[in-house]
């Protein structure tokens, strides 16, 4: 816990935080964070579904989200002397966006030789972000006089972030899981700042999704299981980034051509009319990673696809990966009726100049792709 004091704050003289208070939510704003909120550290009530989550089975591959037991829902003890959480929101639709953008994201899914990237990865990878100006505020925090034990998150250690964000008044949690804002949608990142001052809290929010199931209706592989219940196993932004070895063979037509993570449940909410830009260039598009193309990004070498994706989130799921997700969506796309012949063949050619990548899984799904002309050609005979 990073620290700039060596006294705790809990066994300090007590004294009054509203100036403080108020002075956190001036200086998140002013470092780009579209709302600030005060938590407790305790999140009791969120255990018994962890345990049923984690028991089920729904955590997939994801082995860290059980090697910290419920250290996840108990802040006090992932980091000692934390009685309090600042939980922020960090918008990130990028500035270029038009008012209907998801018109058009959701028209290029109907586009099968196009690549679709989640938006928040297309810019900088938001980990690096988040974390340097949650510092910034941190250190802001210490300058004004206030020592204090602490430590920073986002989206990177066992911190139940959605949990901590809905209890502070954040948002609320939506169907699909993901938390939600009246004013803003879901495109927004969340980060926490763990520490022992004992800050005022925030009330929490009311829901407001009502009767509305557009998110498990949408869902291509019905991840969502039940209202508030996601079983990551199915959902393709696990798939697609978490999942490590071969992708069930059941799920790889239902994935079309989405290369890394999925917008849908976040495309059809309601909510998402209301989605707000970043206000920083960092989550900016990059590469063209809204309008490329299956066969050009299937042609990166890995040094290529190092350089390209260099400070991007994408990068983590390594070359290898990258060849295996989008051989899928090739694989989609020599099945789909809107591929021209041309296409085709040039997709073909592709898949074929992989078969003899050294890594088995590469070539696994690589061959599992050409197989779906085969079956197209069924098909239409």
């Amino acid at each position: 816990m990073s620290t700039s004091s060596s006294s705790a704050n809990t066994s300090a003289l007590p004294q009054d935080f509203s100036e403080l208070t108020a002075c956190i939510h001036r200086w998140s704003a002013e470092l780009g964070f579209a709302d600030c909120r005060i938590t407790s550290a305790q999140l009791n009530h969120a255990e018994e579904g962890l345990q049923a989550w984690l028991d089920a089975g729904f955590h997939g591959q994801m082995d860290y989200m059980a090697e910290h037991g419920m250290k996840r829902a108990r802040p006090s003890e992932l980091v000692p002397g934390t009685v309090r959480v600042i939980s922020v929101r960090m918008n990130y639709l990028p500035l270029s966006s038009t008012p209907d953008w998801r018109e058009k994201e959701e028209q290029r899914l109907d586009q099968p030789n196009q690549a679709v990237i989640s938006v928040y990865a297309r810019g900088r990878d938001y980990h690096k972000v988040l974390r340097q100006r949650l510092q910034q505020l941190a250190d802001k925090i210490t300058q004004h006089g206030s020592s204090h034990a602490y430590r920073v998150f986002t989206d990177s250690a066992p911190v139940m972030e959605v949990a901590l964000a809905q209890q502070s008044g954040l948002g609320w949690r939506g169907k699909h899981t993901l938390l939600l804002h009246r004013e803003a949608g879901s495109l927004f990142f969340l980060g926490e700042i763990y520490t022992d001052l004992p800050l005022p809290v925030d009330a929490s929010t009311e829901a407001h999704c009502g009767s509305c199931e557009a998110c498990i209706t949408v869902c291509p592989t019905q991840a969502i299981v039940a209202p508030y219940k996601l079983d990551a196993r199915r959902c393709i932004s696990y798939l697609t980034i978490e999942h490590k070895t071969s992708i069930p063979i059941e799920l790889r037509p239902l994935m079309g051509n989405r290369i890394l993570g999925c917008d849908d449940c976040q495309l059809v909410c309601p909510w998402n009319k209301f989605a707000q830009k970043a206000v920083i260039p960092d989550f900016d598009v990059r590469n063209a990673f809204d309008q490329s193309k299956l066969i050009d990004l299937f042609a990166w070498t890995e040094e290529e696809f190092n350089t390209k994706c260099e400070g991007s989130a994408i990068r983590r799921i390594g070359h290898e990966r990258w060849l295996r997700n989008i051989a899928i969506a090739l694989g989609n796309a020599l099945r789909h009726s809107d591929t021209s012949t041309n296409e085709v063949s040039e997709i073909v050619l592709a898949l074929q100049s992989r078969l003899q990548h050294p890594s088995a899984l590469v070539q696994e799904h690589v061959m599992w792709a050409l197989a779906q002309q085969d079956l197209s050609d069924d098909l239409t005979n």
